[in-house]
């Protein structure tokens, strides 16, 4: 079990494997931790696909229009969607892209992230400044480290449930 300093930004995340605890940064990016925990506590990622999963690099999840759908062919359009809610502005900061660090997956325009995110495998240096970094997983990275692979993965793993600890 993580040692949770701040239940109410703190995610738990259930994967097939195990809990994913991922300790949210809202100093850092106040409007990114708002939005994944509006969309926890909705319910809004239960039940959702890693769309995106790229060995050595991260694990790309969120799509709450497209990432719940059972039928696999329908997956091709997860990444393409997000949430009801306006997307949100871009909240960059010195933090590094580091192992296990959560980044908010956006389009072109730096002002386009919704509901997706990514979790990275290592550390991604290359994305420093260009995506905003929200969480940090503070244990159960083993559980994102044994994903399936893919774009999409044939079977793609889901996020089980996501709860805000305080809420757990």
């Amino acid at each position: 079990m993580a040692d949770i300093k701040d239940p109410e930004n703190t995610i738990l995340m259930e994967l097939k494997g195990g809990t994913v605890t991922i300790e949210l940064m809202p100093d850092l990016a106040p409007k990114h931790v708002e939005r994944m925990k509006e969309l926890a506590r909705a319910g809004k990622y239960d039940n959702v696909a890693f769309h995106r999963v790229i060995e050595g690099f991260m694990a790309q999840t969120g799509d709450v229009a497209n990432g719940n759908m059972e039928d696999n062919f329908n997956l091709r359009a997860a990444g393409t969607g997000g949430s009801d809610m306006p997307n949100l502005p871009a909240e960059f900061s010195k933090v590094p892209h580091a192992r296990g660090t959560i980044g908010a997956a956006r389009s072109a325009n730096p002002d386009s992230a919704n509901s997706q995110f990514f979790i990275n495998f290592k550390d991604n240096d290359f994305l420093n400044g260009q995506y905003t970094v929200y969480g940090q997983v503070i244990s159960g990275m083993e559980h994102v480290d044994a994903l399936t692979r893919g774009e999409p993965p044939a079977n793609p793993d889901r996020m089980i449930s996501v709860k805000v600890a305080a809420d757990a």
